[in-house]
């Protein structure tokens, strides 16, 4: 039997599945076509015989439908017990989830049961070869698991060779959402939740439920203008939110900003913060450190603002301006008005 890649598919509270879900199965078509193995996904919930449609444009072999009005809202024993089953008797080899707070929740509890290694908030994933001198041993197709460490000041390639499924969580928008050209209908396999569970997994309910709606939505956002510790204070970022407003965009910040009190937690964006891909990305007062680029890379066009010409962000920026936050945002909002229809 060939070891197979898997994606596990989050359900929204709209009974949807998740965009962060849909990013992985695009990645993981790429993978599974340059492994030669089958891409699967496994859907639980309630009610969910519609996520074929949506799945079906990303390339998915093998969709595992477990359906039952129990397993929704999530709850960590079901879900985690069903999963880890599925996982063993189809002898996975790769195992994808999204890093939200259900995939950071429940890959754990998988990767616990299943005995295998787990990298959390991967910016990249890639098939590879590794060698290890001592034993003379070349282990062959293994799963690159890349992602920021030591609070961002390196970039850390992990492997599993020994331990198998090689597993790792992904933030939303680190990869990218892309149907495949080639449309396949995809094989659908009813699950029989009561083989996998007990009576005693659901022991736990949940009654009533409480959302706080959103207030800051910058992941959605086309033009976001973040500020770092260099804007140099609270007042200062009010610049940003006038260039923000001016360009019909949102205002994003770095740790640094948000740990000085410049900016709420809700607008971070980086590795700790939210992980974005707008059309253009202007970035104020950012050096540019791995930890925060890992969250903003992907933006289609970038725009540095800073005073420090050899600053890191310059290499990754499309466009430096250098000079401060006072000097430039305000002749940007002018120019740009005097020259927009």
């Amino acid at each position: 039997m060939k070891k197979n890649l898997f994606v596990y598919c989050e359900i929204t509270e709209e009974g949807h599945i998740a965009d962060v879900s849909l990013e992985l199965c695009s990645k993981g078509y790429k993978l599974a076509k340059e492994l030669k193995v089958k891409l699967e996904a496994i859907v639980l919930g309630s009610k969910i015989d519609h996520v074929v449609d949506e799945l079906t444009p990303y390339g998915v072999d093998t969709i595992y439908l477990a359906d039952d009005k129990r397993l929704f809202p999530f709850l960590n024993m079901p879900h985690s017990r069903i999963v880890s089953k599925l996982l063993t008797e189809n002898e996975a080899d790769i195992v994808l989830f999204g890093a939200t707070s259900i995939g950071r929740d429940l890959a754990p509890r998988v990767a616990s049961t299943l005995r295998c290694g787990l990298t959390a908030d991967c910016t990249s994933l890639v098939i590879g070869d590794h060698y290890v001198k001592k034993t003379d041993t070349t282990y062959k197709n293994l799963l690159y698991q890349i992602r920021p460490a030591f609070g961002g000041n390196i970039v850390a390639t992990i492997i599993n060779p020994d331990m198998h499924p090689q597993m790792a969580t992904v933030r939303e928008g680190v990869m990218k959402k892309e149907e495949v050209r080639t449309k396949k209908t995809p094989a659908i396999i009813k699950v029989d939740v009561s083989k996998y569970v007990e009576d005693a997994d659901f022991a736990v309910a949940i009654i009533d439920r409480h959302i706080e709606a959103q207030k800051i939505n910058i992941k959605g956002a086309q033009i976001i203008v973040a500020g770092g510790y260099g804007v140099g204070s609270k007042e200062n970022f009010n610049l940003l939110y006038d260039l923000a407003a001016a360009f019909g965009g949102e205002v994003g910040a770095s740790r640094a900003a948000v740990d000085a009190g410049f900016a709420p937690h809700e607008r971070q964006v980086g590795q700790t913060g939210v992980t974005v891909r707008p059309k253009l990305y202007i970035a104020c007062g950012i050096s540019g450190a791995v930890q925060h680029t890992a969250g903003m890379a992907q933006a289609a066009q970038i725009i540095s603002i800073n005073s420090d010409p050899y600053a890191p962000i310059s290499q990754l920026a499309d466009y430096n301006i250098v000079g401060t936050v006072e000097e430039v945002i305000p002749k940007m909002i002018k120019y740009y008005r005097q020259n927009s229809k």
